[in-house]
């Protein structure tokens, strides 16, 4: 019997090619192309414009997700739990990651005296400095975990409402489930109309 022999460097280039193209069969890179609902519950109710919004009953939860940012902390979105949480997935490379980036900055400024936080996972970014050169640029106030091969983003399970594209917006109720999720790059407005019935929601919950 012949033993097939593969050297250690080797077996990483091998490993690191799977990653990404298991990474590629999730995500439509810097597409507005929509990937369709999520899940397969007809309580779900899709928006036009590939953004969905999940009533409060039929939510799925945000994976744990940790890692260092592109600054080189450590974050944890679990210390986001009772907060309403905004995560966006982008990357520097990305033309209409750039057009929307303003847009992110002025609501997180915005909203953030109501106790809502903003957090971006940076993708496909293979240096750092290039993500903080974009946060420079746009003063982005928030941080963002640093995925340059995509392993978080694959963290999503199969089936669930995940970001499928680049740029994708999750809003995040305060119990750590997803409340809406949009594959496109967007507007001020759309990105506060995603957000205001989650916070009307928790203020609904506080006054009780």
């Amino acid at each position: 019997m012949i033993e097939s022999r593969v050297s250690p460097r080797r077996r990483r280039r091998l490993g690191t090619g799977a990653a990404v193209l298991s990474l590629a069969a999730v995500l439509t890179a810097c597409s507005g192309a929509s990937a369709g609902p999520s899940g397969g519950n007809s309580n779900i109710v899709q928006g036009t414009g590939q953004i969905t919004h999940v009533p409060a009953g039929e939510r799925q939860p945000l994976p744990d997700l940790s890692g260092e940012t592109t600054e080189g902390e450590e974050l944890d979105l679990a210390d986001y739990r009772g907060r309403i949480l905004v995560l966006n997935v982008w990357g520097s490379w990305c033309a209409p990651c750039r057009a929307e980036a303003p847009n992110l900055v002025t609501v997180a400024e915005d909203l953030a005296d109501d106790g809502v936080r903003f957090v971006g996972i940076n993708t496909r970014d293979l240096d750092a400095a290039n993500a903080r050169s974009f946060d420079e640029r746009f003063g982005v106030p928030y941080p963002s975990l640093y995925d340059p091969s995509g392993k978080l983003l694959l963290q999503f399970p199969k089936g669930s409402l995940n970001p499928q594209a680049i740029p994708s917006t999750l809003v995040v109720d305060p119990e750590g489930n997803i409340a809406a999720r949009a594959l496109k790059p967007l507007t001020e407005e759309e990105l506060r109309s995603a957000i205001e019935p989650v916070l009307a929601e928790a203020a609904g919950t506080t006054e009780k």
